[in-house]
């Protein structure tokens, strides 16, 4: 990878709660004092980053998607931009078309089908993009959908093309969790994924399906297993036949899931762990480099 070119890492997990935000926000800080850090809250639908990085709000700006607005009086009722809209989005009833706004991905097929130019698209907010400085300098940003909004990709892409590193910088994003189409959106473009993981049945399955994704989308990973010493040696087993590394064990303390809970950083309860963070990001970064292409 060009050197003058940004680094987005992208931390992920298939599960919730297994400590994803903590890596995130553990990697960002422990990268600060060296790096140019950016990082981006991606799980908009409970974003948490700002708990442990404190940013200052200086920027906010809406997210919208663009839905139809059918000119009935235009309409010839042809039934095209029903028949197009994957979304279900729109339906022919009577001699109107109706329009369901939390449907519409807002992808403008129906606009762009429409043979008597009865279709404009307005701008309809689906939430809110905020930016500012954080604790050791580091760029930060996050959305946040509208409570009963149902599409947290839309957002996600605003975000990630209003927020883009300079050159030089590293970029970590937080992954919503799961495996769902939020996820993809956040992997696209990442040089690297690193998935959080729990010694679990439950952690051993969803990290399972992300494992899936990651290979359809050729990007390198390596994991790191969270509360490491409880469970089974499930997830071991499992890694130890796949091409992804563990890179970092962070054995279970009922002292770090305190001082988490109180609002605190992993660092602030084990200040160890940022040469744990700094030696993980030299492995990210030779990783990346075997990975590209001759």
């Amino acid at each position: 990878m060009d050197k003058d070119q940004a680094i987005r890492i992208v931390v992920a997990s298939g599960k919730g709660g297994t400590g994803k935000t903590t890596v995130a926000t553990s990697l960002a800080l422990s990268l600060a004092a060296q790096e140019n850090v950016w990082f981006l809250d991606c799980d908009v639908e409970a974003p948490n980053g700002h708990l442990f990085l404190n940013p200052k709000i200086e920027a906010e700006r809406k997210a919208v998607v663009l839905i139809p607005r059918i000119d009935m009086e235009k309409c010839i009722l042809c039934g095209r931009c029903v028949e197009v809209c994957q979304y279900h989005a729109l339906a022919e009833i009577g001699k109107s078309i109706l329009v369901f706004p939390q449907l519409c991905h807002g992808c403008g097929s129906c606009t762009w089908n429409c043979s008597s130019k009865a279709i404009k698209e307005i701008r309809n907010p689906i939430g809110v993009l905020e930016a500012g400085l954080a604790k050791k300098g580091i760029n930060f940003a996050h959305g946040v959908l509208t409570i009963s909004e149902p599409m947290a990709t839309p957002i996600i892409r605003q975000l990630k093309k209003w927020h883009k590193p300079e050159d030089g910088s590293v970029m970590i994003l937080d992954a919503p969790p799961g495996a769902s189409c939020s996820v993809v959106e956040t992997l696209h473009g990442a040089n690297f994924a690193l998935l959080v993981t729990e010694p679990t049945p439950f952690g051993l399955h969803d990290l399972k399906q992300v494992i899936g994704i990651l290979g359809d989308m050729k990007i390198p990973a390596g994991v790191i297993i969270n509360r490491d010493g409880i469970g089974d040696n499930q997830v071991d087993e499992f890694l130890s036949q796949t091409e992804f590394p563990i890179l970092m064990r962070i054995p279970y303390s009922t002292q770090i899931a305190g001082a988490i809970a109180a609002g605190n950083t992993l660092l602030d309860v084990s200040p160890e762990y940022i040469m744990e963070f700094q030696t993980l990001f030299q492995k990210i970064k030779n990783i990346i480099a075997e990975n590209e292409p001759c």
